[in-house]
């Protein structure tokens, strides 16, 4: 049986379905369409950096539209979702527990974010903490003074903020919530007290192929080689998974134009028969699952991006915090905004088109929707514009009310 023949933009359209970027939000948001996004992508990766919206709730943003950022603290606080370390850091749904308990039970293998020499240098003060918690409640690292002399920096951890972070490597801490998005930790024994490693706990090989099959659906539409990356796997069975799935008939081979050899979910089969269509045009954070792994993005979208916040401002392309335009299933530009909270204006510093993207007018009115959704839910009054492709801003101008 031949492999179907998929054109690069059908491609783009199913994996962006998969990830809920198909089409805008068919109504208003929920509280219960937090957790189904977040289940549909698998993983929401965490970052703090605020110039805009932090980016989990711009991730969510994008896909079910306004709504409250409480939302997505509630749903930490009921035990709907756990933070770890899967893509990097992650809100990841509570049932997915077991898919990276293996990590917390051998954390001596998760490079910098477990360090087995200080936990044992400082056993006693460990134990100290551990105590502590458990009479006097959950804690965050606020709650403790830094060392005296000890200089600022980003990496200038004081002691009991190395032994949390170790702590909850190991599995031995959880977060029940973020307040001003700082984590509150307890012990995982108060937060999952019917827990059993020996009940619930699955072999890592089983864990992985698990993950793997996550990761399937997530994407959509993937080559065999961008599985790993979304759980960040090392030495994966990817070749023997795949022909398990194809066995089972939950993937299907398919050729893609440019691409080659890929692999769609069999949950996306019926779209494909009835037709793609991408009608949403919305602002990405740099940390989407459609953009995380750099590579994926510049082979599906043809899209050359970096975040830049760690790079010298003198060294960069673009901008500070560079957020990626989708255009109805195209990446057709960045932005560099920042939220001006005081002022209640939404800054854009600079907005560009990529190379060959024609403006009609069609466009002009979708990117202005989606800057003005984008601006009204971080409670903008007003969008401020500074530098624009020469179209846009005959368009726009300097800006417009909300």
């Amino acid at each position: 049986m031949s492999a179907l023949q998929l054109s690069l933009s059908q491609a783009r359209q199913l994996h962006l379905a998969a990830q809920g970027l198909l089409r805008p939000p068919g109504r208003t948001a929920r509280a219960e369409d937090i957790l189904s996004a977040i289940r549909q992508m698998s993983l929401l990766q965490i970052d703090t950096i605020h110039v805009v919206a932090r980016s989990p709730y711009l991730v969510l943003f994008s896909r079910v539209g306004d709504y409250p950022e409480s939302w997505l603290g509630e749903a930490l606080s009921r035990g709907n979702l756990y933070e770890y370390w899967a893509h990097e850091a992650c809100f990841i749904p509570i049932e997915d527990y077991r898919l990276l308990r293996h990590r917390m039970l051998n954390p001596h293998h998760m490079g910098w974010k477990y360090n087995s020499e200080w936990m044992e240098n400082w056993q006693q003060e460990v134990g100290d903490l551990l105590t502590h918690i458990e009479q006097n409640g959950p804690v965050r690292s606020a709650d403790f003074a830094a060392p005296p002399g000890q200089k600022p920096g980003w990496w200038s951890w004081k002691p009991h903020k190395r032994h949390l972070e170790n702590l909850f490597t190991a599995g031995d801490l959880m977060v029940i919530e973020r307040r001003n998005f700082q984590r509150v930790y307890d012990l995982r024994q108060r937060v999952m007290p019917d827990w059993d490693d020996q009940l619930h706990g699955i072999e890592e090989s089983e864990a992985v192929r698990q993950m793997l099959r996550n990761s399937a659906r997530s994407l959509g539409l993937f080559r065999a080689a961008w599985l790993p990356d979304y759980y960040r796997l090392k030495r994966a069975p990817v070749k023997a998974v795949l022909a398990d799935w194809l066995a089972q008939g939950d993937v299907i081979p398919v050729e893609v134009e440019s691409l080659g050899a890929c692999y769609l979910d069999a949950a996306l089969l019926p779209l494909l028969e009835q037709g793609t269509r991408a009608t949403y045009t919305t602002l990405l954070s740099p940390f989407d699952p459609v953009v995380w792994d750099r590579k994926r993005a510049l082979e599906l979208f043809n899209f050359d991006y970096r975040l830049e916040c760690y790079t010298p401002e003198a060294k960069r392309q673009y901008g500070y915090f560079v957020l990626p335009i989708l255009h109805r299933g195209e990446l057709k530009g960045r932005l560099d905004a920042k939220m001006q909270r005081k002022e209640k204006v939404l800054q854009i510093k600079q907005l560009w088109l990529e190379q060959g993207v024609k403006i009609s007018q069609g466009t002009i009115n979708d990117l202005h929707q989606a800057i003005s959704r984008f601006a009204r839910w971080q409670g903008a009054e007003a969008v401020v514009l500074d530098k624009l492709p020469e179209t846009l801003a005959v368009a726009w101008q300097k800006g417009w009310a909300l």
